[in-house]
């Protein structure tokens, strides 16, 4: 059982839960002849309708249901940058996902950053006037789940709700206040001669060490006249892709995973038919890149924690709390 890469569960009694097929005595005269047309009869499978309600860890091993909350923190972002590296627009698009497998609908309560602000004027959901200092964290606006009580929200940013069937938007936000990117992109191409260019792209990457993105995929458009692309990766580069595709006249840089503070180059060598006299910066970019980062989110938005009404004294439910930041529209001009 593997969760985000990281393995939750390996015991047999845990995985016996999700085999729903059960063995069926078949009497052979029964069974279907050898013709040709045998190997493409296959018996019906049916897994219980229950199965896609079932929690990612349904049972535990002496049998009963596990009490349990999922609470995914997701955030898509926006950025373009300048030729120069500058950072010309910045925007993220959230949402606070739940999915809760607790009996018996208890209260929860979801604590955000006290130093949450709503609008860009300082002012909350309910015109309640709050500093905006140093540290302040600046939502553009959000909408809530309508079984969402916002009674104390004001006070101490707290989220009070029972939370219904399935899965379900607690809070979707937007935030345009001025943020890091995780990544930092410069790219440029230059002429090498008549028949030459050179296209150099750089990725720093501008999280902790300790966090490490995956899926990175740059693209970038090329002249229309380009015949031949060659590439030079680093020396000691590992788990890097690098493609030419004629039809569409892109170049396709890929890499398995970045890790925080790390920086990484490609150098694409062009090669044309003819004479070129146009602005080759023109013919070319922008860069475009996605991604995504795990346990990561770049507005600083965090549940600080999340409390459930016990029904006894023994009850103590699993509470999952995770943060996934993706790119949305990710782009560098050259």
């Amino acid at each position: 059982m593997i969760d985000f890469g990281y393995v939750q569960a390996t015991s047999t009694e845990v995985l016996k839960s999700f085999i729903f097929s059960e063995p069926i005595m078949i009497d052979a005269a029964c069974l279907p002849g050898l013709g040709p047309a045998s190997f493409f009869v296959q018996g019906a499978k049916r897994m219980p309708g229950t199965a896609v309600t079932k929690s990612v860890v349904a049972n535990e091993s002496r049998g009963r249901n596990r009490e349990e909350i999922f609470v995914d923190v997701i955030e898509k972002i926006s950025v373009t940058f300048s030729a120069s590296g500058y950072v010309l627009t910045s925007e993220i698009d959230g949402t606070i996902q739940m999915k809760s497998y607790l009996t018996g609908n208890p209260e929860i309560r979801l604590a955000l950053n006290e130093e949450l602000s709503i609008g860009r004027g300082g002012r909350t959901i309910h015109d309640y006037s709050s500093s905006s200092g140093a540290g302040t964290l600046i939502l553009d606006n959000c909408n809530f789940h309508e079984s969402v009580q916002l009674d104390s929200f004001d006070m101490d940013r707290t989220l009070s709700l029972i939370a219904p069937d399935g899965e379900f938007s607690v809070m979707n936000y937007r935030m345009t206040q001025e943020f890091r990117p995780p990544f930092h992109i410069n790219a440029l191409i230059e002429k090498l001669g008549s028949l030459k260019a050179e296209v150099i792209i750089k990725v720093r990457a501008e999280f902790p060490s300790s966090v490490t993105a995956n899926t990175i995929l740059l693209e970038m458009p090329l002249p229309a006249y380009t015949s031949r692309v060659s590439f030079e990766l680093e020396p000691g580069a590992v788990g890097n892709t690098t493609d030419f595709k004629e039809s569409s006249k892109r170049l396709i840089w890929g890499l398995k995973k970045i890790v925080g503070g790390s920086e990484h180059m490609l150098r694409a060598k062009l090669t044309f038919p003819q004479e070129t006299h146009g602005n080759i910066n023109k013919e070319a970019g922008p860069v475009s890149m996605t991604f995504t980062i795990p346990m990561y989110n770049a507005s600083r938005l965090q549940v600080k924690y999340l409390q459930i009404a016990k029904k006894s004294p023994t009850s103590n439910p699993y509470r999952w709390v995770r943060y996934v930041t993706q790119s949305n529209s990710y782009v560098a001009r050259l």
